[in-house]
């Protein structure tokens, strides 16, 4: 069990999703940096899908009842646990009457924290994802407040002789995340209907994003781009990644709680593998998009599935190890 003693309304309890329910009119939901939630979950042991805390207000502070193993992911953000300073993407054992705490982020938006066994919460539609916006899933549907007790599912807590814990370096599943990279869209379905000079700049041109951002999608201030000749739409499917352009010519990406219809012409769609980087793009960073095909789309994302399955062969060598020490040390106090 864990209490939460320093939050805000936005940190909440996400797992990779809810999926299958778009027809319904159910959005995905789910960790806004998936990758950032998965990487923890197999750094512990767990199902890649396990839940999981989304912290996106900080500082966060919470208190620990009993021992267990915790990995937090994520932005680059100050860690402390039990007055000992750990980096991020770390695995260490919290004690019981340990606190956590996690500082505004020196890079990105979001952290994450996964628990040995996961947090324990009715699954709602297969989901242990909270839905925000529609007030279902996690913990009571809502985000996380003070006082809330969270209780995790059975777990292990292997490194009580390897108080340094492991880790890894998060640039093996996301390289030049702090860079300028232009992030990764193909052409939506409306895309050629766009003047010349719109779809230049849409490439061109920096964008950035407006504080009308939340987990439903991230409205984009940069240059007015236009049609050639006026549309009229029907509502039609969206996800996660499509970028939307209303009357004003201003882009509104579409992210975890997207809508699962809408009318405005699709420009194009951030591909998979780099729906994460705007999950950890704060208010007022500033954005580029380049245009990529299917072919580049589906390599970049075997690419990053790939990254994430040396991260669950390094983490399974390093538990091995820490199982192997304390029975080591266990036999030579016999």
């Amino acid at each position: 069990m864990i209490e939460i003693l320093t939050t805000g309304v936005a940190n909440s309890v996400q797992d990779l999703g809810r999926f299958g329910y778009l027809e319904a009119g159910v959005s995905r939901s789910g960790a806004m940096d998936g990758p950032a939630l998965e990487t923890a979950n197999l750094l512990l042991g767990n199902r890649p899908e396990a839940a999981g805390l989304e912290i996106a207000v900080f500082p966060f502070r919470a208190r620990f009842d009993s021992s267990t193993l915790i990995a937090v992911t994520g932005s680059d953000c100050p860690v402390s646990l039990g007055g000992r300073i750990y980096p991020s993407w770390w695995v260490q054992e919290a004690r019981a009457g340990d606190v956590l705490e996690l500082g505004l982020p020196r890079f990105g938006a979001r952290a994450y924290i996964g628990f040995s066994g996961g947090i324990s919460v009715p699954p709602v539609l297969g989901s242990a994802s909270t839905d925000i916006k529609s007030g279902w899933g996690g913990f009571g549907g809502r985000g996380l407040r003070r006082g809330d007790r969270l209780e995790l599912s059975p777990g292990t807590s292997v490194l009580a002789n390897l108080p340094g814990g492991f880790g890894i370096d998060p640039a093996e599943i996301r390289p030049n995340a702090s860079g300028g990279d232009a992030i990764r869209v193909i052409a939506g379905a409306e895309h050629p209907v766009f003047d010349p000079a719109s779809l230049s700049a849409f490439e061109a041109a920096p964008w950035r994003v407006t504080d009308e951002a939340n987990r439903q999608g991230y409205r984009l201030a940069g240059p007015e781009l236009k049609l050639t000749r006026r549309l009229e739409l029907l509502s039609h499917g969206i996800m996660p990644g499509t970028i939307q352009v209303p009357p004003s010519g201003q882009p509104i990406i579409q992210l975890a709680e997207a809508n699962t219809c809408g009318g405005y012409p699709k420009i194009a769609h951030v591909i998979e593998a780099d729906l994460w980087r705007l999950g950890q793009a704060p208010v007022g960073t500033e954005l580029r998009f380049t245009v990529v095909n299917r072919h580049e789309a589906v390599e970049a994302l075997k690419r990053q599935r790939s990254a994430l399955a040396r991260v669950a062969d390094e983490a399974a060598l390093a538990r091995r190890d820490a199982t192997r020490h304390r029975g080591t040390v266990g036999r030579a106090a016999e």
